[in-house]
């Protein structure tokens, strides 16, 4: 049975020190060993950003892809590979600006997959830019008077575009974190998971200590049931997003590949053995 540690590979991690990917890496690596994976049942696509570089520190099938568009390739793995457990990750900028696109079709299509958006407030790679989840007044170099534009509502855009499965986590609370990528990877379609993870370096606001005061768990939501969208979406907006656990988690929806009936042989196991002159001629194209 695999182990955390036998998903690390020899790359040393360069985050900041305190970031709170940190804590995201180690959860993600619990979780698959959790749920019984080895390594080369898992693969990890990221995108472009700090976050971008999980997939080079994982010991997995890994492809660090380019910005905004680590689900279309997440997507095409799975569907090249459906017995591979696929997570892709980004940063809240790779996910909400430039892939915003993507993220939604995702949401909707429901492909048996796990998106964990590591959510800073801020564009940490480039040296401290607003990112679509900036909050107002938030003062960055491209905001030295502060930001005037609202924060998107990841939450609220995972249920109205139609999830089966919206989490959201805390990087500094491992054991649930862990916990809700296991529900996750487990979940049979697609599931988002929103992980507020500080930068430690290009946003003093949106610090640890600022998320303890002001998050609040479903654990502590009396009656909250999972099952019910519109009691999700009600209370991510009394709470204005700041709430974590399973949000929402519908069972019933088919997943992608169970909707399409898409009961083939997997792309990876076929023997595919192309015409030779047709292959030639299409390198000759190349050369």
């Amino acid at each position: 049975m695999s182990i955390s540690a036998d998903f690390r590979n020899k790359v040393k991690p360069n985050w900041c020190p305190g970031c709170g990917h940190y804590a995201l890496q180690n959860a993600l690596q619990q979780a698959a060993a959790n749920r019984g994976l080895e390594p080369h049942q898992l693969a990890v696509i990221s995108g472009i950003g700090c976050s971008g570089r999980l997939s080079s520190y994982m010991y997995t099938y890994g492809v660090h892809t380019i910005h905004g568009r680590s689900l279309p390739v997440a997507q095409g793995v799975k569907m090249g590979n459906r017995d591979l457990t696929v997570v892709a990750c980004g940063g809240d900028g790779d996910g909400f600006a430039i892939g915003l696109g993507h993220t939604i079709h995702a949401l909707k299509r429901n492909m048996d997959i796990t998106y964990i958006v590591l959510d800073n407030h801020v564009y940490g790679l480039t040296k401290g830019q607003t990112s679509p989840r900036s909050d107002v007044g938030f003062k960055t170099k491209s905001t030295p008077k502060g930001a005037t534009e609202s924060p998107l509502s990841a939450m609220e855009l995972a249920l109205a575009s139609g999830a089966t499965f919206v989490a959201q986590g805390f990087s500094q609370n491992v054991k649930e974190l862990t916990s809700l990528i296991e529900q996750g990877i487990q979940h049979k379609g697609f599931s988002f998971i929103n992980v507020f993870s500080p930068c430690v370096t290009f946003n003093k606001t949106n610090s640890y200590e600022w998320y303890r005061n002001h998050i609040t768990s479903v654990q502590d939501i009396k009656d909250y049931d999972s099952s019910n969208r519109l009691q999700a979406m009600e209370n991510i907006m009394n709470y204005e997003g700041l709430v974590t656990g399973l949000l929402y988690q519908n069972k019933e929806k088919l997943s992608y590949q169970e909707a399409i009936d898409f009961n083939q042989q997997p792309l990876a196991q076929l023997t595919i053995t192309p015409d030779k002159e047709i292959l030639y001629k299409m390198m000759s194209e190349f050369m």
